[in-house]
């Protein structure tokens, strides 16, 4: 799934404060997604793709900071404001070390907090897409911008061919007669086992630039974020 360009993804633990921003922000036009649960925004982060986030450092009992960055370890590259009460020059400086764009210390005037979100959504545009994934044969080796995956020879077999028709989709049946019909395997469920084992891999990282779907009665299909050629 692409980036939802003016969506904003607002974290925190506070209802009232969440409430209050994503009001603002609909003002500017934004669209704005809550979550006030570190588990809660890792799923909105993966499954959304906002345009930008607003995080505060403390998300009930869980740090802000220590979400930051597990998603920047994960390449995930959305443009991150963080907030806090704490305004101490350390205190910033351990949000920025984390992965965060910008810092914002409370209270605030909300003017400010918008021009901070613009500068960092076209700071993300200028940067452009993230590079083309690329598949390394001889290592069975998903390389991404921020991470790569090495994959066993029958996953790698099995991503390599729904690649090579990204953008098709392969029925259940298809995937079995290429990769383990002349092998004497009995069971089409072993397409299933095997979709199953690719998406726990690549999942995490979201920059490999593409999405690994199932077609109900149909079969699956690895849809491009962008043009992937390489």
């Amino acid at each position: 799934m692409a980036e939802t360009a003016n969506s904003i993804l607002i974290v925190d633990d506070d209802p009232e404060i969440t409430s209050a921003l994503a009001r603002g922000l609909a003002l500017h036009g934004y669209r704005t997604i809550c979550a006030h649960r570190v588990e809660e925004a890792r799923k909105r982060f993966r499954e959304d793709r906002p345009g930008a986030a607003i995080v505060d450092v403390m998300i009930g009992p869980d740090s802000g900071i220590e979400l930051v960055r597990e998603l920047r370890a994960e390449g995930i590259r959305t443009p991150i404001l963080m907030l806090s009460a704490l305004s101490e020059v350390e205190d910033r400086t351990v949000g920025l070390d984390a992965g965060a764009d910008d810092y914002i210390a409370k209270p605030f005037a909300f003017d400010e907090l918008v021009t901070r979100l613009k500068v960092q959504e076209r700071r993300a545009r200028r940067a452009g897409p993230a590079p083309a994934p690329r598949l390394d044969p001889a290592t069975r080796t998903v390389h991404g911008p921020a991470a790569s995956v090495t994959l066993t020879e029958r996953e790698f077999a099995l991503l390599d061919l729904l690649w090579s028709h990204r953008g098709e989709v392969l029925s259940r049946a298809d995937l079995f007669d290429r990769l383990w019909a002349r092998e004497g395997t009995s069971s089409e469920n072993v397409v299933d086992v095997y979709i199953g084992y690719l998406r726990r891999k690549l999942a995490p990282t979201r920059d490999f630039g593409f999405e690994l779907r199932t077609l109900r009665n149909r079969g699956f299909v690895l849809e491009p974020v962008a043009d992937l050629d390489g």
